[in-house]
């Protein structure tokens, strides 16, 4: 099949930069919907994305728009009772937090390491002095809906 007669329609391979939208769900509803914005950019293999979401866009055309059901655990592994931790709201106040706006529910950025990295953590619970922050992905452990459009492949 070709676009027209002499151009043959671009797949999703390995190391392919694209150009798509996408969105994934769970249970509770989205977690990332670029629909309705502007579209996402990724080169294929470099991890901004689960390798299963990877694996499951392999060999899609230029154009396509699918959808895919994976079961609890596939795309995001399961829940990591250990990535529960608390902090201390004077140590995230240091970190530029402004600890008395902060509510369950919420996503924080915690450094993580000397050269200025951050992690992504959602407070579970709120103490006087401290958070509970979940460091699982808000789909680990959970069945994950992926919709994706193919807009560009190079």
């Amino acid at each position: 099949m070709t676009q027209s007669d002499s151009t043959p329609i671009a797949r999703v391979e390995p190391g392919a930069f694209l150009t798509l939208h996408y969105r994934l769900s769970g249970p509770h509803g989205d977690v990332v919907n670029t629909f309705g914005q502007a579209p996402a950019t990724l080169s294929l293999g470099n991890h901004e994305l689960s390798p299963a979401l990877e694996d499951a866009m392999l060999g899609l055309p230029e154009g396509a728009h699918e959808h895919f059901t994976f079961e609890a655990g596939v795309v995001f592994g399961q829940r990591n009772p250990d990535l529960l931790q608390w902090a201390s709201k004077a140590s995230l106040a240091s970190a530029g937090e402004n600890v008395a706006e902060l509510q369950v529910g919420e996503v924080v950025q915690v450094p993580s390491g000397p050269n200025g990295q951050h992690v992504a953590g959602i407070i579970r619970q709120v103490q006087d002095d401290a958070l509970l922050l979940d460091f699982n992905h808000p789909l680990a452990g959970s069945p994950v809906n992926f919709e994706v459009q193919i807009i560009g492949v190079l």
